[in-house]
């Protein structure tokens, strides 16, 4: 029997449920993945908190990355193989022991990428990648700000500052994290303890940075857009300042939003600066996103790019998973095994 991942209701970790499936069936052009391990990420928290869109209605299983074996084929011209490992990029419904999948986003895996970390790859790379490299077009003498640094997306986009020759990097996190930024090349700046808007003026004599990747949102997203250089890219891609816990609190979030900045389009045009939002999970154009895959994988196979797996829960235990990321805990990625 087929098994999936449902939250039931917005709430706290509580609400979410491991349930029967019928066995979901291929259509032309579509392919049929047994999972073996699917990616956790910040959005889902968000979701299962009833904050992030779009969201289906409940009870609905979340999940935007998966690693397996094809084991069913919708199209007998197709270029998969049943048995095939693969990776895929879902646009919802992932956290489940079989998923069906439109073949434009699956990818073969070489057998030097391990099943655990392609299941570490889509969200936190592609969304690294499309803001750096497709929206930003980063140069190698340019500088970046991650906030969230130690977390999925952020060590990806250290290591891919690495790999593009960066070397003027800051990256916020706690401070008991801040070696894994380091290691990468990153300066470490404590969220907790430490003013990133003052070390930013100060040791780039004023001028800001030119990338700044920002997940918390709220007035963290106004003090980034404060330190944003002439020419300068901001990139919003979460919220997690709505949910600094695991229970929902709409007053928490009311005020998270509250101080929210309203970007004014004729301040950003005197001051030159620019603002992107973005969603993999809503991003439409496969062929941007398969070759932005590819080009990641070709990283991952050179050793440029490692993926940082901090855990592995067994799907029963998926409400530890969601507990133990609204804590902070975890350096890199979150998975789910499918056994």
């Amino acid at each position: 029997m087929a098994r999936r991942v449902e939250f039931t209701k917005a709430g706290s970790p509580s609400t979410i449920r491991v349930a029967d499936m019928p066995m979901p069936e291929p259509k032309l052009g579509q392919v049929r993945v047994k999972v073996a391990f699917a990616g956790i990420n910040f959005a889902d928290l968000l979701m299962r908190l009833g904050f992030y869109q779009p969201r289906p209605p409940y009870p609905f299983t979340p999940g935007y990355e998966v690693s397996g074996v094809i084991d069913s084929i919708g199209d007998e011209e197709s270029e998969f193989t049943v048995g095939q490992r693969v990776v895929a990029a879902m646009s919802t419904g992932g956290q489940a022991s079989h998923v069906v999948v439109d073949a434009r986003r699956v990818l073969p895996l070489p057998d030097e990428i391990t099943l655990e970390d392609a299941a570490a790859i889509p969200v936190t790379y592609l969304t690294a990648h499309h803001m750096l490299h497709h929206l930003g077009h980063l140069g190698q003498d340019e500088s970046v700000l991650i906030h969230g640094g130690a977390g999925g997306v952020g060590t990806a986009a250290l290591q891919l500052c690495q790999w593009a020759g960066v070397s003027q990097v800051w990256a916020t996190a706690s401070g008991s994290k801040s070696e894994i930024i380091e290691s990468y090349g990153g300066r470490a700046i404590d969220r907790h303890n430490q003013d990133f808007v003052s070390i930013i003026k100060k040791e780039t004599d004023g001028q800001g940075v030119d990338h700044i990747l920002d997940p918390i949102g709220g007035d963290n997203l106004a003090r980034s857009l404060s330190v944003l250089k002439e020419g300068g890219r901001l990139y919003t891609y979460g919220m997690s300042a709505v949910a600094p816990t695991s229970k929902r609190s709409m007053l928490r979030s009311f005020l998270a939003w509250r101080k929210t900045p309203a970007f004014d389009p004729l301040r950003l045009m005197t001051r030159n600066r620019g603002v992107f939002g973005v969603h993999m999970g809503t991003w439409k154009n496969e062929v941007v996103m398969l070759e932005q895959l590819q080009r990641v994988m070709e990283g991952v196979l050179s050793g440029a790019l490692k993926p940082v797996i901090d855990t592995v829960f067994d799907v029963e235990d998926v409400a530890k998973a969601h507990q133990y990321l609204h804590d902070g805990k975890n350096i890199g990625k979150v998975l789910l095994r499918f056994k």
